[in-house]
């Protein structure tokens, strides 16, 4: 297992790092075997990324027709509501890239009334269609994660259930600093990853970029994604001190 970090000058090269390597990490696997399968991240983090991938040069350096688009958590709430990950992703990416399918996006059913059921039919989906890895598990090529500032990733927040989840592979996980349920992965399929990428920017979250790159006793969420390989794409307030 390996942990890099990749220190650039502010958010906007943090963005463009990102959108490159989730573009070379796409071809590299149609290279290898024919499709790309991504996980896509919510919060912030794409309202900076994916204007980049819908334009030229970007947007033709891929064959979008060959990616499966899953991801990373959602909201207890519908498709088209502001606050859910998938309704970001399609106003910012999906709608605009160019032979994209419904069929290839593949969204967590936040608004379902039985989350856990929710949760383990999105379970079934990914052992239904992304290939198995090393570990015997679904392997995604790409995760692609934010890091919140108390360093919470996917919806994998301090102090809740779904940290100590071993053995499934999405859950529905009860988060009281929110006072709301989110469906999340879960470390076990995030860790099965071939790359995961955690991008962060802004000196809110440089406690947890520091305690992750000390290897700290006490690791935020997000210091605990321990992936072949790891990327993590920090800009410099980030980093600060």
């Amino acid at each position: 297992m390996t942990r890099e970090f990749v220190v650039l000058p502010d958010a906007n090269a943090v963005a463009a790092a990102t959108a490159d390597r989730l573009l070379a990490a796409g071809q590299a696997a149609i290279d290898d075997h024919g499709t790309f399968y991504l996980v896509l991240t919510g919060g912030s983090t794409p309202q900076l990324v994916c204007p980049l991938l819908v334009v030229p040069p970007r947007v033709l350096q891929l064959d979008w027709t060959r990616v499966e688009f899953f991801f990373g958590d959602e909201r207890a709430v519908p498709a088209r509501h502001p606050d859910s990950n998938y309704n970001t992703a399609r106003q910012t990416l999906l709608d605009y890239l160019p032979r994209v399918e419904p069929g290839q996006v593949h969204r967590m059913i936040g608004e379902a009334a039985d989350l856990d059921a929710a949760a383990r039919a999105y379970q079934a989906l990914i052992n239904r269609i992304v290939p198995r890895g090393e570990s015997g598990l679904p392997a995604f090529d790409l995760v692609w994660l934010g890091m919140g500032p108390d360093g919470h990733t996917a919806s994998l927040f301090p102090g809740t259930e779904a940290l100590n989840e071993t053995e499934r592979l999405v859950v529905p996980n009860w988060v009281p600093q929110l006072d709301a349920w989110r469906l999340t992965l879960t470390f076990p399929i995030l860790n099965a990853a071939r790359e995961v990428n955690v991008v962060a920017a802004g000196e809110e979250k440089a406690w947890a970029v520091r305690a992750v790159q000390a290897g700290a006793e006490g690791l935020p969420p997000s210091g605990m994604v321990d992936a072949a390989r790891t990327v993590w794409l920090v800009d410099q307030a980030a980093v600060a001190g």
